[in-house]
């Protein structure tokens, strides 16, 4: 009876937790938060936009361009010149055909600078380009 006892003692090893499922289901997790969060794209700087009674939502699929109020042009958080504005939004239209190009001006920039933006945005292939508001409830 003596050496059963020993002999269970001497081949009782300590229990070991095995965590292979627990690290998939922390990937699984992760590429299913991944997959599902959308990416919003901003324009870098921060606009005050003027106010409409008529403002109407977008669709999310926009290209993004922003004029602060110092009249300084940003594309993709970056700023850029207003003549380079026609190559980036015709590279960013080539890659999404049937996306619109939003203008978020400041209310206080400069008009002729919006305008040679439009401008530059329709010259670049751009169908539908439209200035950013917001509406008079919002802030």
């Amino acid at each position: 009876m003596i050496r059963v006892r020993d002999s269970l003692r001497r081949n009782s090893s300590t229990p070991e937790v095995n965590i292979s499922p627990l690290i998939d289901l922390v990937f699984l997790l992760l590429i299913f938060f991944m997959v599902t969060t959308s990416f919003v794209k901003e324009t870098g700087i921060d606009i005050n936009r003027p106010q409409a009674e008529t403002a109407v939502v977008s669709k999310k699929n926009a290209i993004l361009v922003g004029i602060s109020e110092e009249g300084s042009v940003h594309y993709d958080g970056k700023p850029i010149d207003v003549r380079s504005v026609r190559l980036h939004i015709a590279r960013a239209v080539a890659d999404k055909p049937d996306a619109d190009v939003v203008v978020i001006a400041d209310k206080a920039c400069p008009t002729g600078t919006l305008i040679r933006v439009m401008d530059q945005c329709r010259l670049a292939g751009a169908t539908r380009v439209s200035v950013a508001t917001q509406n008079k409830g919002e802030k």
